[in-house]
């Protein structure tokens, strides 16, 4: 029977279910998410909650009672520092579980827990708006009548008084009278010298053919030597 049974114990003694809840709860706050079963994530939704809403007013006594529960000053200094900056402006809600399925070795329900605020992929960088919800809600939901717009100043025109013209006299200029031209000067002319008539003079026509070198005299050829029959003959006689 569940009698008196107000939440899951874990099959597991009280230290030890603080224990292991404080350190799923450090390792939830320093890799913003973990993997682990639908039943331990539950109960550590319910245990880290409580916890980051207290990190949200930084003073001593809510740093000692986070450690308390936490046991580990590193993960109050992670807490109070980085995640409370980050989940300031939501009023709760701050993790989130999602289910992945069966576990291969006993087929156990497994879930992912994660802060809200530090998942970029659901919020897409943008911080979320939240519109507070009133019971006069409805009323100020009817539109109310714009109001009407301001009318521009109207700006009245001031007359310039027109500026008097005055008649100035018109002063004549004298007419310069153009001085008379200059007569043209008669230039004497020259007259030309008559030309020298020019000598007929008789030019030697130059013969282009050159000049023959006279032949050099030929050297006279030595007689040669009568022969000995003719010279015996002449002895005869």
């Amino acid at each position: 029977m569940r009698h008196g049974k107000k939440f899951n114990h874990l099959s597991r003694q009280t230290g030890h279910r603080k224990s292991m809840l404080a350190n799923m709860a450090c390792s939830l706050i320093e890799h913003k998410r973990i993997n682990t079963t639908v039943a331990k994530a539950k109960a550590l939704k319910q245990f880290v909650e409580p916890l980051i809403t207290k990190s949200k007013e930084d003073t001593t006594h809510n740093r000692r009672i986070v450690f308390a529960y936490l046991r580990n000053k590193y993960g109050v200094t992670e807490l109070f520092r980085e995640v409370a900056a980050k989940v300031g402006d939501r009023p709760g809600g701050y993790t989130r579980i999602i289910k992945m399925g069966n576990r291969l070795g006993d087929n156990a329900d497994m879930a992912m827990i994660e802060l809200v605020d530090f998942n970029e992929l659901y919020n897409g960088g943008k911080k979320e708006e939240k519109k507070a919800k009133t019971r006069r809600a409805k009323k100020t939901t009817t539109t109310a009548a714009a109001p009407a717009p301001k009318a521009a100043p109207v700006v009245e025109e001031v007359e310039t008084p027109e500026a008097e013209v005055v008649d100035t006299p018109v002063v004549e200029t004298p007419v310069v009278e153009e001085s008379p031209a200059v007569a043209e000067v008669e230039v004497p002319t020259v007259e030309e010298t008559p030309e020298a008539p020019v000598a007929d003079v008789e030019i030697p026509a130059v013969d282009d053919t050159p000049a023959e070198t006279p032949e050099a005299p030929a050297a006279e050829a030595p007689e040669a030597p009568a022969d000995e029959n003719t010279s015996e003959e002449k002895k005869e006689e």
